[in-house]
């Protein structure tokens, strides 16, 4: 299998030009290989947790928010134009073909501006540490890997408002992200756009070989990463996490059943403001929804 593909320049060098088209084979090879192991491992292998009903707590409304309309906006039109970008970039590959430069360089503006906004929307208005991994995530991982080794019931720990996966996936699509970011926007420079003509000698061969390569290696890690998160994004016991991200909320008994009250504190989540204050008693923009 072939990992990196060279050409000549017009000078007879052997240049590197981006990555071999075997790799996204082998990515989405990957992630169909996961999604069957997974599944098989959960239907067969996996020891079954007792199902415990959660404690009564009448001051729970009966819908918990758990996105604002906001977050659900961006989520989406991430969706859209990461599916976008994966479409312009990888169908032509397999002999879908189609004028892709400019739909794939006005998506990847899109993409910059979307995750620019999210980062100021995070750091203003919500807890932009609350989605990071840090130490005590990194116990329950190898606590959770631990429970695998031994096949003890895999009952997840009941955490804070972004459970250890989800933190996992995020902190994963954020390098990924920007690392197809920063070389796309490199990239941009050495074809005409609506902004300025191409200019294939801003960077040298051997750099320009570079950032094809990043960026052929963050796009064909997206392609797995893609099909792992609509993966269980469909899977039945995922679902209400699916729903959350369409309508928003979660109901009393999934909150109780899978949120600590102690982590995640309905109406008390500090905005990144307020945590660089010290101040932590302002309300939550995903609080609570009347039922």
């Amino acid at each position: 299998m072939e990992i990196l593909r060279t050409a000549p320049n017009p000078w007879g060098q052997e240049v590197l030009v981006g990555v071999a088209w075997d790799l996204l084979w082998a990515a989405a090879i990957a992630g169909f290989l996961f999604v069957v192991g997974h599944h098989l491992y959960v239907w067969i292998m996996a020891p079954k947790a007792p199902k415990t009903a959660p404690e009564a707590a009448p001051e729970v409304p009966e819908r918990v928010e758990r996105h604002s309309q906001a977050s659900r906006t961006f989520h989406w039109l991430m969706a859209a134009t990461m599916l976008t970008l994966l479409v312009t970039a990888f169908f032509p590959v397999i002999g879908v073909q189609f004028a892709w430069v400019t739909i794939h360089w006005i998506a990847g503006i899109v993409l910059t501006l979307l995750i620019i906004w999210h980062i100021i929307h995070a750091t203003t208005k919500q807890d932009f540490w609350s989605v990071w991994t840090g130490t005590k995530e990194i116990g329950q991982a190898f606590r959770a890997v631990g429970k695998f080794l031994r096949r003890q019931p895999a009952k997840e720990e009941r955490s804070g408002k972004y459970p250890l996966d989800q933190r996992a996936y995020h902190n994963a699509v954020t390098l990924v992200s920007g690392g197809v970011i920063v070389t796309g926007l490199l990239m941009m420079v050495g074809v005409d756009t609506w902004f300025w003509a191409s200019n294939p000698y801003f960077l040298s061969d051997s750099t320009w070989g570079l950032v094809f390569v990043l960026h052929g290696l963050c796009g064909v890690g997206l392609v797995t990463m893609v099909i792992a998160h609509v993966y269980f994004a469909i899977r039945p016991e995922k679902r209400w996490m699916t729903r959350s991200m369409i309508k928003g909320w979660i109901t009393r008994e999934e909150y109780l059943e899978h949120y600590d009250p102690d982590l995640w504190k309905l109406g008390t989540e500090p905005t990144g403001a307020e945590l660089a204050s010290g101040s932590a008693s302002s309300a939550d923009p995903d609080g609570v929804v009347p039922a």
